[in-house]
């Protein structure tokens, strides 16, 4: 122990990685806060997780962190630098050597129970009672030694104490009891915490490891993390995507819901992106890799999966503060029990002995320190299977507690991008006809509304088969070309006004059409109208229906933070159903607008799309990036990321994060309950120490019940 000093956090590259078994037990001396593995307070190792095990990257020596590991009562070796090489078996909770060993005290106790009951020969079971104890103790024995040691007395130093005295009392077959369910505990806590830990491994699994990679010679299967930038893998039908690229050739839909939650299959063409994890449904498709293997955005989902369930929520640090205080005031109240009584002539010893040893078993607080972790681990599994990164346990407490939402407009309650809502004609010109004029126009054009046109041509399947000359575009009006000999005008009303062009026979449906909110555009000749164009941002067909969830769930507000026109943000509000709005914000004013709903109501959520929005996200109780596979800025950015386009995830993010805070608050009181009603019967005269052990466990196990439900809670709204 001389040479902890000498361990320190490293920024460096990953040096030699070491496996540190059951460290997610609250059980342990060894502290891990956030990313960072602690030894008396000092910061050992940055932590990587997987399943129930804890990877350390450490640059000192092999030999300092391997003694500095076993003294804390954890194995610890060495293992190669990638966490793919190590065997998988390793990672199931019953290969876990403290759970072999629970299993052999509980064939020592039952062979003592056995014997004592069925024959005159107390000794021999007294025997198995001794090993059921010694095989079932020996970690709780090394980690309490080590805490008695580090003085951070902990649940396991009280157990040992209990154990001993029970011995040194005669009371062989409670001693055993009190071990072997401690330890049974012990081992039920390992198998849940890496049952909710399942999604990582899940994740692990949906990448290939190899992919089909395109050489000048032909196809060649290569591992994945062989592949660099620029390369060329092909996917066949059916297949799982190894890593995110582009498409260059090929077209298909992709079933993207490990990543994104989308229940729907997606179209996939020339120019789209796509991620790894995600399965090609039906054509064969070419994809140019993007992104390394561990830069891709299943990577990052694991990552931030791994995080989330390594942080610790408000309620868990109140925890784990109050146990802190709570476990040296038990050990020094059990000694004046079992110390004064007997001085002062108020009974003998060894009775009082045995209330001080009922007392340190009744308070272990195992239930109470295990009750919020659980939840908030089973939470964010659930949350991330439905496409929904939580990035932390105090995150998803805050989202319980939020009595108002806010949201940006643009990407989020509408499309992003401009659509063609109307198409008004004038003087009997054809619908098509019109539609192939302003098309053919905007060819040549780069503006944002001239791909609306161009797409819609396209869902109209309209050929562009007509010339177009003298092309020529007024910056901030509209544009000008020749069709077929003839000059035609699109663009604004100005273009319209400034060329002396007669509007006054449409001026009331223009103020109609703007009314509403929409963007008019004119088509046009050097005598006439042709057609009025309206041009929104189309909202999204689920915001409707996102919203009314939202309230349905208990949301008391809603409201829209918008940059845009006031007759746009209203229009865009009524159809969503948004309570109210505020329109023509810079980014400043949505900040200063999330501080005044924050003094109204408390704990707000902005919902954006993690760029444009950064200082609103920032500020807001919780900050909520939508539709951001793939987009890094808006991983980093949010507090809660929707990785697909789905609002309607919102109601369910919020339903789930207040289901558990309303299960750790139920778990919380339930311990403290117990351990209230024990103690009373305790100090009365009433409680034994079977009793004792039964109530420790007993809670134990009801509390990590309760929060195993988290992780297959299902919400219909």
């Amino acid at each position: 122990m001389e040479n902890i000093e000498k361990i320190k956090l490293t920024d460096k590259v990953k040096q030699d990685v070491f496996l540190v078994e059951d460290v997610d037990c609250p059980n342990c001396a060894l502290k891990v806060e956030g990313r960072i593995l602690k030894i008396k307070g000092v910061e050992a190792a940055t932590l990587n997780f997987s399943t129930s095990k804890l990877y350390v990257t450490y640059d000192g020596k092999v030999e300092e962190v391997l003694t500095v590991l076993k003294e804390t009562g954890h194995e610890g070796r060495l293992v190669e630098k990638k966490k793919d090489s190590i065997d998988k078996k390793e990672a199931l909770w019953y290969h876990d050597k403290k759970t072999i060993m629970t299993f052999i005290s509980g064939v020592f106790i039952t062979l003592g129970f056995v014997l004592y009951f069925a024959t005159s020969n107390k000794d021999l079971s007294k025997v198995f009672f001794a090993l059921a104890m010694m095989t079932g103790g020996y970690h709780i024995a090394k980690s309490g030694l080590y805490a008695a040691k580090s003085l951070s007395l902990d649940m396991n130093f009280l157990m040992l104490v209990a154990a001993i005295g029970a011995a040194f009392l005669g009371e062989w077959s409670e001693g055993a009891a009190v071990v072997f369910l401690f330890s049974v505990g012990n081992t039920l806590q390992t198998y849940t915490m890496d049952k909710t830990r399942k999604s990582i491994a899940q994740l692990m699994e949906l990448a290939p490891k190899e992919a089909i990679l395109k050489t000048s010679s032909g196809e060649l299967v290569v591992p994945v993390e062989d592949l660099t930038l620029e390369d060329i893998v092909i996917i066949k039908p059916g297949e799982k995507i190894p890593i995110d690229g582009v498409v260059v050739k090929g077209h298909s839909f992709v079933n993207q819901a490990p990543i994104t939650g989308e229940s729907i299959p997606v179209e996939k063409k020339l120019g789209k992106d796509v991620f790894a994890g995600t399965i090609n449904q039906q054509g064969l498709l070419e994809i140019k890799v993007t992104k390394l293997t561990e830069d891709t955005t299943l990577s990052k989902i694991m990552h931030m999966v791994e995080e989330a369930q390594a942080q610790k929520a408000p309620s868990q640090q109140f925890v784990d503060k109050f146990a802190k205080y709570y476990t040296p005031i038990v050990v020094a109240l059990a000694i004046m029990i079992a110390i004064v009584p007997p001085i002062i002539g108020a009974g003998d010893f060894s009775i009082w002995m045995k209330k001080a040893l009922i007392l340190l078993v009744i308070s272990c607080p195992c239930a109470l320190v295990i009750s919020t972790p659980v939840s908030i681990v089973s939470a964010i599994g659930n949350a991330s299977k439905q496409g929904i990164l939580i990035k932390g346990g105090a995150y998803l407490e805050e989202t319980g507690k939020i009595k108002a939402i806010a949201f940006d407009k643009t990407g989020t309650l509408t499309l992003g991008k401009p659509s063609i809502i109307d198409i008004d004609t004038i003087n009997n010109v054809d619908k098509k006809t019109a539609l192939k004029l302003a098309a053919t126009l905007e060819k040549g054009s780069e503006h944002p509304i001239g791909t609306a046109f161009l797409e819609e041509v396209r869902l109209e399947d309209i050929e562009l088969d007509i010339p177009l000359d003298n092309f020529e575009a007024q910056i901030g009006k509209g544009i000008k070309g020749s069709i077929e000999g003839r000059t035609y005008y699109l663009g604004s009303i100005r273009l319209f006004q400034d060329n002396k062009i007669s509007l006054k026979a449409i001026e009331k449906r223009i103020e109609n059409y703007q009314g509403e909110g929409k963007t008019v555009i004119l088509l046009g000749n050097e005598e006439e109208i042709l057609s009025i164009f309206t041009v929104a941002d189309e909202v999204r067909q689920m915001s409707k229906d996102a919203i009314a969830r939202l309230k349905k769930a208990g949301v008391e507000k809603a409201i829209m933070l918008t940059g845009d026109h006031h007759n746009t943000a209203a229009a865009v509000a009524k159809t969503v159903g948004i309570d109210d709005f505020k329109s023509e914000l810079l980014p400043q004013d949505k900040l200063e607008a999330i501080k005044s709903l924050e003094k109204q109501y408390g704990k707000v959520a902005m919902v954006g799309d993690g760029i444009n929005d950064t200082p609103a996200l920032a500020t807001a109780s919780v900050g909520i990036a939508m539709g951001v596979a793939g987009t890094d800025a808006a991983l980093e950015t949010a507090d809660i990321a929707l990785m697909g386009d789905a609002l309607d995830k919102l109601a369910y993010t919020v339903l789930l994060s207040r289901k558990t805070v309303r299960i750790i608050t139920e778990n919380i009181i339930f311990s403290i309950l117990v351990k209230v009603i024990f103690l009373t019967l305790t100090f009365m005269g009433r409680a034994n120490l079977w009793m004792a052990v039964f109530a420790d466990t007993g809670a134990s196990i009801i509390v990590i019940l309760n929060g195993m439900r988290l992780l297959k809670s299902k919400f219909e709204i």
